[in-house]
């Protein structure tokens, strides 16, 4: 199997991506296990044809063949539910894509931010047919709105997560990505041919605080490079899509219920030492910068985060809200929910 180096760059490091496989770094060893073993009215819609109708505050339901959601109440974006994760991954797929060749053709760059957790795995169809071949991953760029303040190598590392799947639970063997056509059951960045230089990890030699400067100075290097745009209204970095997955107690990025962090609204990107979620240093982008984005896709799944989606989307009025609450870009807003995460709608 061939493999390339890792490269870092000034101010940032960067990855290379031009092949399946990476070489250990004299610096930074970085040892990837690339296959898991083994191998005010609300409407939603459900991908099997079941459609929820709010009256007299209570749901009553009805068939309706569609896999589309409509928009919610203002301020609460667009909200859609699936009957399967499987449903809810293909249409997220499809949504990414489309802004991906939205943004390409219009600036000839698409700038992407993930989250780790379950999200990696709901992305799997991006690198299945017909997307796959279809998009310009040349004008990827990929940035991580948290991080955990760990080697690149250790499982708890995001920047991991999106290179091999470990621990979301992808049944994936070598035969998945060499076969013609084969099925992808997990979203893998060494599977999709981005530039190298255009993913932009942690440099986790440095402390949390340290982290976090070196990657806002990063951020202030591709604006002034016109790769990241600005936005008008608030001058923070306007990212083209950031994917947002949620904890169970409704906290997004590393930015947790209670936190002094939720209310950072100077810096890009700050740092954390006492996460209530190990492991305890982490990183994370700010509200202002989340909330710039032009597009956000919150993607949540499992009965376990029923409640804090009630919470957000339901009547219930919070006079603490949660970290998911305080999601509200400039632009678009999508909810993606598979039916347990919905359940208490």
């Amino acid at each position: 199997m061939a493999s390339s180096p890792l490269q870092f760059s000034t101010p940032f490091r960067t990855l290379l991506l031009s092949s399946p496989s990476l070489r250990k770094s004299p610096r930074l060893p970085f040892h990837p296990s690339l296959f898991s073993p083994p191998l005010t009215q609300k409407t939603l819609t459900f991908s099997t044809g079941t459609r929820a109708v709010s009256g007299s505050g209570k749901f009553c339901w009805r068939a309706k063949a569609s896999m589309a959601g409509t928009t919610m109440e203002k301020g609460k974006g667009k909200v859609e539910v699936f009957d399967s994760e499987e449903n809810l991954s293909v249409s997220l797929a499809k949504y990414t894509a489309d802004l991906a060749a939205k943004f390409s053709k219009e600036k000839g760059s698409f700038t992407v931010v993930l989250s780790g957790g379950s999200l990696i795995k709901s992305l799997r169809k991006l690198v299945e047919p017909p997307y796959v071949d279809a998009i310009d991953w040349s004008t990827w760029h990929v940035f991580w709105v948290d991080e955990r303040v760990v080697p690149k190598d250790h499982d708890d590392s995001n920047y991991k997560l999106a290179f091999d799947g470990k621990g979301v639970k992808c049944n994936l063997t070598p035969t998945t990505f060499t076969v013609q056509g084969a099925v992808a059951l997990c979203f893998s960045l060494w599977q999709v041919p981005i530039l190298p230089g255009n993913v932009y990890a942690i440099n986790d030699a440095l402390s949390a605080e340290g982290a976090a400067d070196d990657y806002e100075t990063c951020l202030k290097h591709l604006v002034k490079s016109n790769v990241l745009s600005v936005s008008t209204a608030t001058g923070f970095p306007k990212f083209d899509l950031m994917l947002l997955g949620m904890g169970p107690d409704g906290h997004v990025a590393s930015l947790f219920p209670g936190h002094p962090l939720v209310k950072e609204n100077e810096k890009w990107v700050t740092f954390i030492k006492d996460s209530p979620k190990p492991p305890p240093e982490r990183i994370t982008f700010t509200f202002p910068v989340i909330n710039s984005s032009a597009h956000i896709a919150l993607v949540i799944c499992g009965a376990g985060k029923a409640g804090p989606v009630h919470s957000a989307l339901g009547n219930s009025q919070n006079s603490d809200p949660l970290p998911v609450q305080m999601v509200s870009p400039e632009g678009e807003l999508v909810w993606f929910l598979d039916k347990d995460a919905a359940s208490k709608l």
